[in-house]
């Protein structure tokens, strides 16, 4: 395993297209037709396989794809303490070139302190763990931003938290207990996946915050100062990131704007290792924001789009990374795709091999780029 710590040159966020046989293994768990025993033997097996690929291509980190879960958050979320679905589905728009969609998880409630009853995905990364023998075990689980984000106050039940100080203190006591008891299993790479960092941006969801009788001014801060805390006491061997995109499902997104309105506060002032930042189209603004960061951190620029198949050249991404070392370093730079390939369980609109060739070609750019 490399002596380099994350994030890597060549890197990626972690979600994969789910294969056939496992999609089919869920369904028939779905209709009682296999136990659950039998379900996780098709996870392993399927997770075995991508662990295999991610090192093949030349990864550094390997990730299980998220095969366990059937989104990139909720999964994670409903395991908190203090955390309920509820029987109403969320309605959120997502849109591509050609098409609207609507993405309509379940609701969810704060309907008692938030807190940690166990370590959450704590059996997934330690099954990671054991499959990979060249590359680091890399765990994304949602910022604890997405926990307020997804409901805002109106989620948040009045008589547990009447004043909401009380409860960013309990959600990021609950992840700092996540982040104790991962570095405890041996995860040296953690990732924080935030939507809400990248969202923001766009004066529309600063719009819908504001309906929610949220502070669209300052709540990219609140959420800063809460991460922060999350991660306060993290294990000194431990690496974390973040990633932001503007919402992946099925090819599409949520939001679009650069990232000037947060970058001072997010870059100057989010003690995380590294940031993924979504790059791949004009949705994403321009590099300038990128004069935010500080020495010492790196910035993982998502230049390969997921979103659809065509693969880019070599010479445009060489590019792109040389118009953003005009902003920061080339030093502190890194080269992934611009978010997961399969952040819910349906996937984004490409195949497996179109995946496996954008990966390559992050590992092949990078190398030719920092050697």
């Amino acid at each position: 395993m490399t002596s380099e710590r994350p994030p890597f040159r060549a890197d990626h966020v972690g979600s994969l297209l789910r294969p056939q046989a496992l999609l089919s293994a869920r369904d028939r768990f779905a209709n009682g037709e296999i136990s659950p025993e039998e379900l996780a033997s098709a996870e392993d097996e399927a997770i075995g396989s991508v662990v295999a690929m991610q090192e093949s291509v030349g990864l550094a980190s390997a990730t299980d794809g998220e095969f366990r879960r059937a989104s990139w958050h909720m999964d994670f979320i409903y395991q908190l303490g203090g955390v309920s679905r509820t029987e109403g589905n969320l309605a959120v728009a997502f849109r591509n070139e050609r098409e609207t969609l609507s993405f309509t998880p379940s609701g969810l409630a704060v309907d008692g302190p938030i807190h940690l009853d166990h370590p959450i995905f704590a059996s997934a990364f330690v099954s990671l763990a054991s499959m990979v023998t060249t590359a680091i075990p890399k765990l994304t689980i949602p910022s604890p931003s997405m926990v307020h984000y997804r409901g805002g106050r109106a989620a948040i039940d009045p008589n547990v938290y009447p004043d909401l100080d009380a409860f960013w203190s309990d959600l990021s006591a609950a992840y700092r207990d996540e982040v104790a008891a991962l570095g405890d299993l041996g995860c040296t790479y953690l990732q924080f996946d935030d939507t809400s960092l990248a969202y923001l941006n766009d004066p529309s969801q600063r719009e819908f915050i504001a309906s929610q009788g949220g502070d669209p001014e300052h709540q990219h801060e609140i959420y800063i100062k809460t991460i922060n805390d999350a991660i306060a006491a993290k294990p000194e061997s431990m690496s974390i990131t973040t990633h932001m995109c503007r919402g992946n499902f099925r090819s599409s997104w949520a939001a679009e704007g650069s990232y000037d309105f947060v970058a001072e506060a997010l870059f100057g002032g989010l003690n995380v290792d590294g940031f993924f930042l979504e790059y791949d189209d004009a949705r994403s603004g321009g590099f300038e924001p990128l004069r935010f960061v500080p020495p010492g951190k790196r910035v993982v620029l998502g230049l390969v789009t997921t979103k659809r198949g065509e693969l880019e050249k070599k010479d445009d991404l060489k590019r792109r990374i040389d118009e953003a070392s005009r902003y920061v370093p080339l030093d502190q730079l890194c080269l992934s795709p611009q978010c997961g390939f399969s952040s819910t369980v349906e996937g984004n609109v490409l195949t497996y091999d179109e995946e496996v060739a954008k990966l390559a070609l992050v590992v092949e750019v990078a190398d030719e780029v920092w050697g």
